[in-house]
């Protein structure tokens, strides 16, 4: 029996009912406190989204997903949650949410929301009522406490660091310590307590009810873990060689929890889909992306891949043949809110350490910012002619850089906080979009934003790039249009005999996609144009672009 609700049933726009529309999907992430700001508070919100939703639209998206929105601290850029059923105040309310869902879903446009289940905040009223709680009581259960060392409980229980740097464990004054893999107001909650898992269960509803299409689940590797004593040190933690059984990370019961996550999905019609965000080996990450579990899970291997033909193709390959292994689709991605844009990345030279590039402030090397962007470009086009999901994050359609050079000043990435400075953090992929050339955020907002718009980002405006039909913004509208109407099952040819910094395939219906990672042009495959990353300019295919050709008879056979 269905379980949708009222509000959805009365949507005045109604969508296909495809149960497998996730499979070749393209999904806009949106990172809410950067992307636009219609109340002048420097901070972005639900009813700024609502706003630019002709601007989803227009740029061809099949769905958006929402970066966390829930109360918070903003310890952790809001994946520190106070409540995972309630919207942000400085976001907005429950209505704005109803109100974004149904413009989105007027455009054509779906919804998947993140959900972070491996912690809460601090601020959360379960963890507020353990603080309150002596050892041993019931409300303690819910997280991970134990008994520090020493006469009094006065060290850690383990030398375990957190994956923001410092201890990962907390003392409560008491004698017991709390575990936080990541930040101090982000205490991992006890997903072997049934009251943790029902709970997450009603948070699953609670969104699916409100329309809510699916979910990206956060740190989905971590969630269940073996605190049996005596513990490991953090030196035998990291020669665990991820086998299904190591203390913390990737372990074979946590996916205990998914089926069961699955059969709430499948109670839903359509099915609500979910993508795992599983930092994982990949012949780890099937079992995420399985029928039976999330049903997709996300590929990062390009986030760390080199500029390089051999390395792409390996990678494609290997993915390709991980989704048949688990019956979904794969996902591209080549950025999103934690890792440095692929812009910069790819305008900087092979082998550059990011994180000392980004202490730096960027200044050395030198990015070169025109091969960053024709690079870029060429990435994009052959990541959208791929069978999969494609996902995009905010930003990149404008062909927007890492802004590496924040002071300090105004840096929020608890990385940064709890390194002492000696890591930058993510701040500088999470600078609010420009969407004018003028004014001081840049049609951001009315007012300075939280974090400061470089004054360089009018060179990117969404408005300038949307009557450019040369644009990195024309590129993806036309990109994504081309892709809807060309994308057909998850079938894919590799071209052969083509020169060794070539990546060349074809897909159903005769087309194919050809990128030249060399330095110098190569010859062009025949067929019909239908689009470039870069100007053709006759003498062949040039370097660093990719291009998409049709071979018009086999649209007519």
């Amino acid at each position: 029996m269905s379980m949708l609700s009222g509000l959805e049933r009365a949507s005045d726009a109604p969508l296909p009912q495809d149960a497998t529309w996730w499979r070749q999907a393209v999904v806009y992430q949106i990172y809410p406190r950067s992307f636009a700001d219609s109340n002048g508070d420097g901070i972005g919100d639900l009813r700024g989204i609502t706003a630019k939703v002709p601007y989803l639209r227009d740029l061809g998206v099949d769905a958006v997903w929402l970066s966390p929105f829930y109360p918070s601290a903003l310890a952790d850029g809001g994946y520190d949650v106070d409540d995972h059923r309630d919207v942000d105040p400085r976001i907005g309310t429950l209505a704005d949410f109803d109100e974004m869902r149904a413009a989105l879903r007027a455009a054509g446009i779906r919804l998947v929301v993140d959900i972070v289940p491996n912690h809460t905040s601090n601020r959360h009223a379960w963890f507020r009522e353990a603080l309150a709680s002596p050892p041993g009581s019931r409300a303690r259960e819910r997280y991970v406490f134990r008994q520090g060392r020493g006469a009094h409980g006065e060290l850690p229980p383990s030398d375990w660091t957190a994956s923001f740097g410092g201890s990962a464990w907390e003392p409560v004054g008491d004698g017991q310590w709390y575990l936080h893999l990541f930040a101090p107001e982000q205490p991992d909650v006890n997903w072997a307590d049934d009251e943790v898992r029902a709970d997450f269960l009603e948070t699953l509803r609670f969104w699916a009810d409100r329309g809510v299409d699916g979910f990206r689940i956060d740190v989905a590797h971590a969630l269940t873990k073996d605190l049996t004593e005596p513990l490991p040190s953090q030196a035998e933690l990291d020669a665990d060689t991820w086998g299904g059984a190591h203390p913390l990370l990737d372990r074979d019961e946590v996916h205990d929890v998914y089926r069961e996550w699955r059969r709430l999905f499948d109670q839903y019609d359509p099915p609500r889909t979910a993508v795992a965000e599983a930092w994982v080996p990949a012949h780890r990450r099937s079992r995420y992306a399985s029928p039976e579990g999330l049903g997709q899970a996300f590929n990062f291997d390009l986030l760390e891949a080199p500029w390089d033909a051999t390395a792409f193709a390996a990678i494609i390959e290997q993915n390709l043949a991980l989704a048949r292994e688990s019956g979904a689709s794969s996902t591209w991605v080549l950025s999103n809110h934690d890792v440095v844009r692929h812009a910069t990345r790819y305008a900087l030279p092979a082998g550059t350490d990011l994180l000392a590039w980004l202490v730096g402030d960027g200044r050395e090397p030198a990015p070169d910012a025109e091969r960053g962007r024709r690079r870029a470009r060429a990435a994009t086009l052959l990541t959208l002619a791929l069978p999969g999901s494609a996902y995009l994050y905010q930003g990149e359609e404008l062909g927007l850089p890492e802004v590496a050079d924040l002071p300090a000043d105004v840096l929020q990435d608890p990385t940064y906080l709890r390194s002492g400075g000696a890591q930058k953090g993510r701040d500088g992929c999470r600078v609010p979009l420009p969407w004018t050339s003028h004014g001081p955020t840049l049609g951001f907002g009315e007012q300075q934003a939280h974090l400061p718009v470089p004054p360089h980002f009018a060179r990117f405006a969404a408005q300038d790039q949307a009557a450019d039909e040369h644009s990195t913004l024309a590129l993806y509208r036309r990109a994504l249009a081309e892709r809807r109407d060309r994308q057909s099952g998850e079938m894919l040819t590799w071209m052969t005999n083509t020169p060794p910094d070539v990546v060349a395939f074809t897909r159903p219906g005769g087309w194919t996609s050809v990128t030249n990672f060399g330095s110098t042009p190569v010859p062009l495959p025949a067929g019909r144009v239908v689009l470039a990353s870069s100007p053709l300019d006759g003498a062949g295919l040039p370097a660093e672009t990719t291009v998409w050709l049709q071979q018009d008879d086999a649209l007519d056979g």
